[in-house]
């Protein structure tokens, strides 16, 4: 038997994640406790195996369909579920792998343990940490007997090199576009130049201190200084002053960046629901009694206007540097 793992890839362009890589990496983790190998499946990606055996995948199973060229939560879930061969599934946290982890859990009998951010203590029972009530504390779980669907936190437990000598199956699979129970109207091709903000190590992300849309261009700057994505609060996207792609928070996306900085946004507790995983956070703002400061590491309190391209020519400096 082997610990399953789904190796995603960009639709774009077939290469793997950051996510399905430290979702490899975290499988290797529970592979080595229970004396267990590790089977990564990949969904029509185009990407050589190398960088999941570089991560401790002993085999990966390529599944190539055009029934499956658009994402569909139930399709997806029934091919892990086929291709299943012992008591563990592990998936990525993303969008599209949280979307079907309840639907493969039920396909499969399985518990289903969410937001995992810490390797296991032990293996029977699972034991491990997990990141509860949005983000705001952490919970040891323990789920004894049975199998289990779990989940990886982004960048929470992170990229651990294990390279093994792996080789490459095809799978076949039986899918059809009725597996999907998803109708495709229309696909917009979103720019694939930006820096994933689920997967990004620095985000700068900015409020409604900005004042308008036009201000934005600092903030893009800071971004592209530290090779950073950019994100906003939800205010900002329902005014369409920025994407919604770009919303982070309760009704956005939680992200766990190393470093978020803050600018002009208050801290509102929906907002914070978003982003406290992160490793650092950094706020700026003009208000010394936003609500923001309690949950920083470091705060400056002023006009972000004056602040802020102070600290690009700074970042500048120590980056030529």
């Amino acid at each position: 038997m082997a610990i399953l793992v789904y190796a995603e890839s960009a639709a774009a362009d077939g290469h793997y994640k950051k996510a399905a890589l430290e979702a490899v990496s975290y499988a290797k983790s529970i592979a080595d406790k229970a004396g267990d190998t590790v089977t990564a499946v990949a969904i029509n990606a185009t990407e050589s195996s190398d960088s999941l055996y570089k991560y401790g995948a002993n085999k990966v199973l390529k599944v190539n369909s055009d029934a499956l060229r658009n994402f569909s939560p139930n399709a997806y879930a029934k091919v892990l579920a086929d291709l299943k061969d012992g008591d563990i599934i592990v998936l990525p946290a993303t969008n599209d792998a949280s979307s079907f982890a309840p639907l493969l859990a039920l396909k499969t009998n399985a518990t289903l343990v969410t937001n995992l951010i810490s390797a296991p203590s032990n293996v029977s029972p699972f034991t491990a940490e997990r990141k509860a009530f949005s983000g705001k504390g952490i919970e040891t779980i323990e789920a004894a007997g049975g199998a289990k669907v779990l989940t990886v936190l982004q960048n929470a437990f992170g990229l651990k090199e294990n390279p093994v000598s792996g080789t490459e199956e095809t799978a076949n699979v039986s899918v059809s576009e009725a597996d999907s129970k998803v109708k495709v109207i229309k696909v917009e091709q979103t720019s694939s130049d930006k820096i994933d903000l689920k997967e990004a190590e620095i985000v700068v992300s900015a409020g409604r201190g900005m004042k308008g849309p036009e201000n934005w261009g600092m903030i893009e700057e800071m971004a592209n200084i530290l090779g950073a994505a950019t994100a906003c609060s939800k205010p900002v996207a329902d005014i369409g002053w920025r994407p919604h792609s770009e919303h982070v928070g309760q009704t956005g996306k939680a992200i766990s960046p190393k470093l978020y900085i803050a600018v002009g946004i208050s801290g509102a507790i929906q907002h914070l629901a978003g982003v406290n995983s992160s490793k650092t956070i950094v706020v700026i703002n003009s208000d010394p009694e936003a609500p923001f400061f309690k949950s920083a590491d470091y705060g400056i309190v002023g006009d972000a206007f004056e602040i802020v391209p102070k600290l690009n020519e700074e970042l500048k400096k120590f980056k030529g540097n």
